[in-house]
């Protein structure tokens, strides 16, 4: 599935991943390649990207929204840090 996470400020990450963990208001949910069209608030948490079956890449964000249609997700999160 293809991702985008951006920030005010910039983009933190572009590309195909196998998934993404993320911190919704009422708990964490998982996103992964062939999911149901969902749009989500986020909180501040910690943030997973699954890249491949060996690479994750974690950030810490500040919360924002998401989205998810047709295997394209987009993370629109107010401010975000490399952990």
């Amino acid at each position: 599935m293809f991702i985008e996470v951006l920030t005010p400020e910039s983009t933190i990450y572009v590309g195909d991943v196998k998934g993404v963990q993320l911190p919704g208001i009422d708990g964490s949910f998982e996103i992964l390649e062939n999911h149901a069209p969902l749009v989500a608030a986020l909180g501040k948490g910690k943030m997973k990207i699954i890249v491949s079956n060996n690479e994750e890449q974690f950030y810490e964000i500040e919360g924002g929204f998401a989205q998810t249609d047709h295997n394209k997700t987009a993370v629109l999160a107010e401010g975000a840090v490399a952990l």
